[in-house]
Parts: C-alpha cells; sequence; structure tokens
C-alpha cells in the first residue's frame, strides 16, 4: 500500500455530555463570584429606602445561583443562555450593581459558540456581546462622556470578548483542516485498494484466461485423434475456470469493502505468494512452457505485500511468455538477499507481440502494473530484449 501522510492530531475535543457536566459543575462556582458581586442589606441602594426593601442573606444567595444557572445550560443552548446572560448584565446595571462577571461568562459563551456552532450564529452572538457592553457601559451616561467611558477600562470586556472570537475561530479553522485532511487520507487509500485490486485482476485473468485459451486450442486440435489428451485439457479448462471464479468472487467482496471505506484484503482472502510458484509451474507446462525455478539465497517468509508483488511479478512475466514469446522454456531465478530480494525472469522466445512490443519494452498494462507495484514497494525494475535473443524482466523489492 503506498505510504499517505499523516494528518497533525487535532485539540482534543471533549464530547458533548462532559462539556454539560464541565457546565454544570461551573455553576456553583459562577454563583459564588456572582454573590460576591450582589448588593447586601447594607448597601447604599436599600439603605436609602425603607428598610423593608433590604433583602436577607438567603434571598442574595438564591438570586445569584439563579442568575447562574445559564452556565449549565449553555452547551445545549448557547445562543439562549448568552442571551440570558446579556438580559442580566443590563438588570444589573439598572440596579446599580456590577455586571463584569456575567459579561466574562459571555466571553467564554462566544468562545465556545466559534468553536463549536456555525460562523453565522458565533458572529451573531459576538455582536450581541458587543451590544450589550456598550448599552451598559453607555446608561446613565452624559453624552459628552460615552466616548470616554467606551475607550476607559470597561473596554477590556469588548476586547476579551473580540480575542476570544478570534481564538475560537481559529481552532475551528484547525479542527476542520485537520478533518479535511482525514477525509483526503481516506479517499487516498479507498483509491489505493482500487488501484491493487485492479492489479490483482489483470493478473490473475491474463494468466487464466491465457492459459484456458491454450488449453481450449490444443483440445479443439486433438479432439478426434487423442480424445485423452482433448479430456485432460479440458480437465484443466475447468480446474482454471474454477480457480479464477474464485479469485473473482474475493476481489469483488474487497472491492465491496472499499466501496464502504475499508481498506486491505477481504476477509479470508487468499494471498498468492512464492510458496504458490509450483502451482504456477504446474498451470504452465500444461500450456506448453516448461518454467525452471532457481531458488538462490535464504529461502524464508516475507512481509504479504512482497510475497503478493513477487508473485504476481513472476505471473504476469510467464503469461507473457506463454502468450507472446513463442518460447518453450523460461527461467525464473528468486534470490533471497539480505536486504532485498531479487526476481529474475528470462526465455529464449522471440521478444515480441502483446504486451511486449519491439522496442518498446514498457508498453502495455502487463509491464506498467508490474512497475507500479515496485514502485510502491520503493524497489527498482527493468525490463527489454536480450542481445542474445530473448526477453528479460528483472525486479529488486527491499525486505
Amino acid at each position: 500500500m503506498p505510504r499517505l501522510s499523516k494528518p497533525s492530531a487535532p485539540p482534543t475535543r471533549l464530547s458533548p455530555g462532559a462539556l454539560t457536566t464541565l457546565g454544570w459543575c461551573a455553576v456553583p462556582a459562577f454563583a459564588l463570584l456572582l454573590y460576591g458581586t450582589l448588593p447586601r442589606p447594607t448597601h447604599p441602594v436599600f439603605l436609602a429606602r425603607d428598610h423593608f426593601l433590604a433583602p436577607s442573606p438567603g434571598l442574595v444567595v438564591a438570586v445569584a445561583v439563579v442568575m447562574a444557572l445559564p452556565i449549565g445550560w449553555a452547551v445545549r443552548w448557547p445562543l439562549p443562555a448568552l442571551g440570558l446572560l446579556l438580559a442580566e448584565a443590563v438588570a444589573a446595571r439598572v440596579f446599580g450593581t456590577r455586571c463584569w462577571p456575567l459579561f466574562l461568562a459571555a466571553d467564554v459563551l462566544v468562545f465556545h459558540l466559534a468553536v463549536t456552532c456555525t460562523r453565522r450564529a458565533s458572529v451573531a452572538g459576538l455582536v450581541g456581546v458587543l451590544t450589550g457592553w456598550a448599552v451598559v457601559a453607555a446608561a446613565f451616561v452624559p453624552a459628552g462622556r460615552i466616548f470616554a467611558v467606551l475607550t476607559g477600562p470597561s473596554s477590556g470586556l469588548a476586547v476579551i470578548a473580540v480575542a476570544a472570537w478570534i481564538l475560537g475561530s481559529w481552532i475551528r479553522l484547525r479542527q476542520d483542516h485537520a478533518e479535511e485532511l482525514r477525509a483526503q487520507v481516506a479517499v487516498q487509500a479507498v483509491q489505493a485498494e482500487r488501484l491493487r485490486i485492479a492489479r490483482e485482476l489483470h493478473d490473475m485473468v491474463a494468466h487464466n484466461i491465457g492459459a484456458i485459451a491454450i488449453q481450449a486450442g490444443a483440445a479443439r486440435r486433438v479432439i478426434e485423434t487423442q480424445p485423452t489428451g482433448a479430456r485432460d485439457a479440458l480437465g484443466v479448462i475447468e480446474a482454471t475456470s474454477r480457480e479464477t471464479l474464485t479469485g473473482l468472487r474475493h476481489l469483488l467482496g474487497a472491492l465491496r469493502e472499499a466501496d464502504d471505506g475499508a481498506v486491505g484484503p477481504a476477509p479470508g482472502a487468499p494471498v498468492a505468494g512464492l510458496a504458490d510458484l509450483d502451482r504456477l509451474v504446474a498451470g504452465t507446462a500444461e500450456a506448453g512452457v516448461r518454467v525452471e525455478i532457481r531458488r538462490m539465497g535464504r529461502p524464508r517468509p516475507l512481509a504479504a505485500e512482497i510475497e503478493s508483488s513477487a508473485f504476481r511479478i513472476i505471473q504476469e512475466s510467464v503469461t507473457n511468455v506463454v502468450r507472446h514469446a513463442g518460447a518453450d522454456h523460461c527461467r525464473v531465478s528468486v534470490d533471497y538477499g539480505v536486504a532485498e530480494l531479487a526476481l529474475e525472469i528470462v526465455d529464449d522466445g522471440c521478444g515480441g507481440g502483446g504486451d511486449r512490443a519491439p522496442g518498446l519494452p514498457g508498453s502495455g498494462y502487463g509491464i506498467a502494473g508490474m512497475r507500479e507495484r515496485v514502485a510502491l514497494l520503493h524497489g527498482w525494475f527493468s525490463s527489454g530484449p536480450r542481445p542474445e535473443g530473448g526477453f528479460r524482466v528483472a525486479a529488486g523489492l527491499p525486505i
């Protein structure tokens, strides 16, 4: 499989349930902060009036808790919760108490909107906070001092709101970009899997259908004079056809999984490897070409992609010999090196026709498929006519 770039990990996202729990846990702390800013019974606003209007400490605690409740609903309904906080800030200003804690909570909600909601919702939240702050800051202020108040120390609340929106928008963009990268990697993986399936399909069908065609032609020529030979040829055709049908079923299953987003061979699908060379030799012998296998080095199990690619390269090369070379002998060399598996397939045929047109050793889908297999494994590949006659295919796969 091709190596795909891995996207950088996006910022960790808490689940909605965890965020809701965190919001409700913040309600008591926020209520305590509000309690510290609400007027007490000794506040001048109460002392200047009838003492019966003075609230009890329990009532102050109840008011602080009620005012803090929107924080618990902020995850599920962020915009309504923000609206309640702004309304509370305006009411606090009217009653002459401090409202900066409510605006700090509103700034946190602006950040939450920018990270989790649409751009329109986050902009609406920011505009609402800035408008509410301007109304509260300019209330009960002479017209001549409005500009000085809006640019004074209280403007820090507006600056915090804008900074929270910018930070939240940046995090949201980063998360969206990471999701796009992951989606792109998934699409590339599916495309790579489809290419793998296409190569497997070409290699299997080209080899088996070629063998079936040769056996069918031989059976047609000897069916009247050598019934036994024709019967044997038909048996080979039947076995090869069943093998091809089984392989097609596995490949179609893998193709369906690729359409569903899965990557990799279908469960239970057989993966051809170098252990299957004897079966390949037997099938090729039935087609009239004797294949000689030479194994050098220390044979050992290799990675599945190395085994499969090596077998398919040999199979495609031998198929080209059977179909186009006009040779009756082919030599396959498999050298198990320390860091490389070297393959060489040579024949003494005419070296032309079909997939290997003279002068164009790289033409055709078979040669191109072999070259692509080797490139995906970062190996080397060469093919072309030999000076002494025939054709040579060589490849090296790092192990």
